[in-house]
């Protein structure tokens, strides 16, 4: 009888640590899903800092195996729902919807990865969580698996904590430290958080009060004009042609295309500058340019520059994603970043085209190799081709000769997503880290201008064809992250990191005695 009531007693235990774990992990998975709600569209800033802290918190209060499954979860709700639009591109325009649930689940599942690595690093390199670990040892090692992001098989840099700050006084880091620096202060709050959650008391919340005002005051220490006006403004008109993505490449709906962008323009000659989205023209440079120098000629005639988006074939037999400046003479920039299986399939030749789930071209574009500048009225340009825009060191490249950007893009792959909304914030971002005004010019939006401190100065509805007029004041000189990029970001990560390190050395010597 009495062994009897032991086995019942163990079990009831079990089953109760088994469901408080339950529990830990369903926390998390919420904590992650609600974090995309801090970006674009609805902009929840302070859930960047709440969310993050909730998986500080457990991080700190669980045994290292059950904080690190909690840090997974949190990944799959973070980026289960933040890029949830990558199902949306391949169900609709790639192989359906059962290969795009296995894709996207597996690509959620990569993503996931890379919080749980930062829970990981720290938890390996301080076994105990003190106060270091939650303020900067955490925060550290969160930026360094976002700066991995940068790289990691080509790069995904989407959801930067960083980009929900835009609008909040924390966006004036960015022109001296990036987006990763306004991460790392979004991520310290977070951390200074958890802290005082963790064991709460009076002096814990005016010790991280006062830590948040102290970043506040750092940060209006840093909100200042970084790069100064230069020529007069320009006119210009973002051309938004909203052309269906599963009809755009069809041979047969290219003269609806190119009479749809040439009616859509006219109206604008004589405005110092006309731009086209991202492939605008759905045919080879070549079989266009009789179309091209037509409409050149006559916007030309009124002092117009146009910039478009098009393919480019070269004798060499490559191909590329361009944007072409079609005044004379015509300068051409090609896309840096490709996206894999949309514009290239990785190991093609060794695995075969049967890789290609996103409907790729048949033939692989190649990557630009140089940051190469158009112009328009004499006023250089730095252009970026979708992807481009969201890796900020590249598109530093272009600075500080460029004296405007242009972001042409393509959105419609991803409909009426969270996808557009995130992007265009992203190339806010790069406004304000490079203190340029930025162009985006969409097939099927969001196109809009974006002024030198990265506020929204106007913005085309999305769905419709239309243009959007505005005017732009080009703008000259180096902000510092121009010319630093991300290294201060990384030393600071460096010396945290082996700060800690060191404290959980102490920790172990201390333990053992």
């Amino acid at each position: 009888m009495y062994k009897q009531a032991s086995i019942s007693h163990v079990s009831a235990r079990n089953a109760t640590v088994f469901s408080g774990m339950c529990a830990m992990y369903a926390l998390a998975l919420l904590a992650g899903a609600v974090l995309p709600l801090a970006f674009a569209p609805l902009g929840w800033y302070w859930l960047a800092v709440l969310s993050p802290a909730v998986l500080f918190l457990l991080a700190a209060r669980l045994p290292k195996r059950q904080a690190l499954w909690a840090s997974y979860f949190f990944g799959l709700g973070y980026f289960g729902v933040g890029v949830s639009w990558v199902f949306i591109s391949i169900s609709r325009y790639g192989s359906g919807p059962v290969i795009a649930m296995l894709v996207t689940v597996g690509f959620v599942a990569l993503l996931a990865l890379f919080p749980w690595s930062a829970i990981f690093l720290v938890r390996t390199l301080c076994p105990r969580m003190g106060g270091f670990a939650l303020w900067l040892g955490l925060p550290a090692a969160w930026v360094l698996s976002e700066w991995a992001r940068l790289w990691f098989l080509t790069g995904f840099p989407w959801l930067f904590l960083g980009y929900s700050q835009i609008g909040t006084p924390f966006a004036a880091i960015a022109p001296v430290f990036g987006v990763l620096g306004v991460s790392f202060v979004v991520a310290v709050m977070a951390g200074a958080l958890a802290w005082t959650a963790l064991r709460f008391s009076l002096r814990r919340l005016a010790i991280a009060s006062g830590a948040l005002v102290a970043l506040l005051l750092g940060a209006s220490l840093l909100d200042r004009e970084w790069t100064e006006p230069v020529a007069k403004p320009l006119s210009i008109a973002l051309v938004q042609g909203n052309v269906e993505q599963d009809r755009k490449w069809k041979p047969e709906a290219l003269a609806f295309t190119l009479g749809r962008y040439r009616a859509l323009t006219q109206p604008y000659a004589g405005t110092d500058l006309i731009v086209w989205p991202e492939t605008a023209v759905p045919a080879w440079f070549d079989q266009a340019s009789e179309y091209l120098d037509r409409l050149q000629t006559r916007l030309g005639a009124r002092g117009s520059t146009l910039i478009l988006g098009i393919p480019v074939r070269t004798d060499q037999g490559q191909a590329y994603n361009a944007a072409v400046s079609l005044a004379r003479p015509r300068r051409f920039y090609y896309k840096r970043h490709l996206v894999p299986f949309g514009e290239y399939v990785p190991l093609r030749g060794l695995v075969g085209p049967w890789l290609n789930i996103l409907g790729a071209p048949l033939k692989d574009f190649s990557a630009g190799q140089q940051p190469r500048l158009l112009y328009a009225s004499g006023v250089p340009i730095g252009a970026l081709i979708c992807f481009d825009v969201a890796f900020g060191a590249e598109v530093a490249d272009l600075l500080p000769a460029a004296q405007l950007l242009v972001n042409l893009s393509n959105d419609a792959w991803f409909g009426d997503s969270l996808g557009p909304h995130q992007h265009l914030q992203i190339a806010q971002m790069r406004a304000i880290e490079t203190g340029r005004p930025l162009l985006r010019s969409t097939n099927t939006g969001l196109t809009a201008v974006i002024d030198h401190n990265g506020q929204l100065l106007a913005r085309a509805p999305q769905f419709e064809p239309t243009v959007l007029p505005a005017e732009v004041t080009p703008r000259t000189g180096s902000t510092p992250y121009v010319r630093w990029r991300d290294k201060p970001v990384l030393a600071f990560i460096g010396i945290a990191l082996s700060v800690l390190v060191g404290v959980g050395r102490k920790g172990k010597r201390n333990s053992s005695r």
